[in-house]
């Protein structure tokens, strides 16, 4: 399943690992890990964020992925089931097909 994680660092957390490497060695791991369909890193309310997408194939991998984050991060992360515009669009045709209706013209 299509999954957006959200990691958020404490300040003097990420201060900490900044300084010592341990900030991009997690980083790196869980990318190579996942192998996310894209990567995003920014700011929210002053602390260090990170926003990745990717395939979870099972639920088992939580703990694998968010436990690395929580040891040596105390992070901050949420997981989220998200879909891409064509999963939208095959999600609906299913809906409108149940239904019996047809979707309006644009």
């Amino acid at each position: 399943m299509r999954t957006l994680m959200k990691v958020t660092l404490p300040v003097e957390m990420g201060n900490k690992a900044v300084q010592d490497g341990t900030l991009p060695k997690t980083v790196e791991a869980m990318i190579e890990m996942t192998k996310p369909e894209s990567s995003y890193f920014y700011t929210e309310t002053g602390k260090r964020s990170m926003l990745f997408v990717f395939d979870m194939k099972d639920a088992a991998q939580i703990p694998m992925i968010a436990e690395s984050f929580f040891m040596a991060l105390h992070a901050d992360v949420q997981f989220y089931p998200v879909m891409n515009a064509a999963d939208l669009k095959i999600g609906l045709e299913k809906v409108f097909r149940k239904h019996g209706r047809v979707p309006a013209e644009a």
